[in-house]
């Protein structure tokens, strides 16, 4: 019973009542009841239930288990916070397009409301780039 509440855990096994009794070499149903290793049951329930209530865990494989859902729980924290961040992001780069369209259209439309006789100065357009050999 020490072994296997000190981390001791035969290949296959686990920190439980079937591995202990394969481990005494007797019948799992002993341990039940009122058969003769009833009374060693009860105190191995006991004696796990204060090591996880001290925080220690017999068990390797439950232990990683526990780590691995923590990692996990980590993980979808932030993906979530990163999916967050885009969207925002997303909705401001849509918000600067269409705040940026809407000044190209004041700027077109004010470009031909322009009364001749003030000084404003016409731009020229812009040169289409021409794409091939000259």
């Amino acid at each position: 019973m020490d072994r296997l509440l000190h981390g001791e855990i035969p290949p296959g096994g686990g920190c439980d009542i079937k591995t202990l009794a394969l481990e005494a070499g007797v019948d799992r149903t002993a341990f039940y009841g009122t058969r003769p290793y009833a009374h060693l049951r009860a105190e191995f329930e006991h004696r796990i239930q204060q090591l996880q209530h001290d925080g220690e865990t017999p068990d390797p494989r439950a232990a990683q288990i526990q780590r691995l859902k923590v990692e996990a729980d980590k993980l979808r924290d932030r993906l979530a916070q990163a999916n967050s961040t885009i969207e925002e992001l997303t909705a401001f780069r849509t918000h600067a397009l269409s705040r940026l369209a809407a000044q190209h259209e004041e700027i077109q439309r004010l470009r031909t409301v322009a009364d001749p006789k003030t000084n404003v100065t016409h731009l020229p357009p812009t040169r289409q780039k021409l794409i091939g050999p000259c």
